[in-house]
């Protein structure tokens, strides 16, 4: 992930996150990431490396999302229909594999009438375990893969319902292609 501006530039692995500079000269390294958040609550203060790890781990399951789905160790279970937005909407209980880094182990992926992602729903376990409802809108075509360019990101609260204010993540996609 290149941070524009910054002549930085983040290269991740589940094992690994390294911040270097645009030449490639390393600038902070970190094995096993996600120990580092050990003991971590939400007002615990990150540093570059932790914001590393979880923005690009945290992409590239919304870029690959329902893809990721068909790799091997991922369990996927259909769940009953539901509404919301004046759609009906197919939820997915996803259990991902212990060796693909997200935010935790369990989501449910809401498609609509037209089988796109609506909705992404999950716990953020470095995070002690805070709500995210993961809404993706604005649909664009890029290279034939429908892609949401919007994605705004709510708490919960025990009925799974969104709490609107804060907007906890939002994420504006202006340019993507695939290649």
């Amino acid at each position: 992930m290149h941070l524009l501006g910054k002549n930085r530039r983040n290269i991740f692995t589940p094992h690994r996150v390294v911040i270097e500079t645009e030449s490639g000269d390393p600038l902070e390294t970190r094995n096993d990431p996600r120990a580092s958040f050990q003991g971590h609550r939400q007002e615990t203060p990150w540093d570059d490396l932790h914001v590393a790890y979880f923005a690009n781990y945290a992409l590239w399951t919304y870029l690959t999302i329902p893809f990721l789905y068909t790799y091997p160790g991922f369990g996927c279970e259909e769940l009953p229909p539901c509404q919301e937005g004046g759609e009906v909407w197919r939820p997915l209980k996803v259990s991902f594999p212990d060796d693909v880094p997200s935010h935790t182990r369990e989501q449910i992926s809401y498609f609509g009438p037209d089988g796109l992602l609506r909705r992404h729903e999950y716990t953020v376990d470095i995070m002690g375990g805070a709500t995210g409802l993961n809404y993706a809108a604005e649909y664009r075509n890029a290279d034939g893969i429908m892609v949401p360019t919007q994605r705004r990101v709510y708490a919960y609260n025990e009925k799974k319902e969104k709490i609107p204010h804060p907007v906890l993540v939002a994420i504006d996609i202006h340019h993507i292609a695939f290649g």
